[in-house]
């Protein structure tokens, strides 16, 4: 995996270590037992109790790697007040012609949940605010390639 950074808040960088720790130990230990089981019942060309558990035993160690790659290269941000929109950021923005208000967090596309407000700063609409002021315009194309102007509003 390339050696990219990433911005984390220190709760999810808490809650990645947590998964992390769970998966070393816990999960690694029933996959083990899952495949000792498997391996019990004989034949292991047509045993699919083997073959399932030797993905799920991939998917893990997978998943394992690409925590310690988040958490080796990733900066824990704090939400210090800042004028320019950045990762941390609260941001209030109106698109040109309406009436109504935006919010977003500004996070790292690990944090990103548009359900529940948080936008990845690698989003074309992170990067298009991405070091924006309060009251300055930005504009940049959607993923169906229209062009749509917004306003920031706030940054806090």
């Amino acid at each position: 995996m390339p050696e990219e950074e990433h911005y984390l808040t220190e709760e999810k960088k808490k809650q990645f270590e947590e998964e992390l720790k769970v998966l070393q130990t816990v999960k690694r230990k029933e996959i083990a037992e899952q495949l000792d089981y498997a391996k019990s019942l004989g034949d292991l060309s047509e045993n699919a109790e083997y073959h399932q558990a030797r993905a799920e035993q991939a998917n893990t160690e997978s998943r394992i790697a690409k925590l310690e790659h988040i958490l080796k290269y990733s900066k824990t941000i704090s939400h210090a007040k800042s004028d320019k929109v950045q990762v941390g950021s609260k941001v209030v923005i109106r698109k040109k012609g309406d009436t109504t208000d935006k919010e977003f967090n500004l996070v790292d596309s690990e944090e990103s949940d548009m359900s529940v407000g948080n936008l990845s700063f690698t989003s074309p609409l992170g990067r298009a605010m991405f070091g924006k002021k309060k009251g300055e315009e930005f504009t940049f194309v959607t993923p169906s390639g229209s062009k749509a102007t917004y306003t920031v509003k706030k940054v806090s």
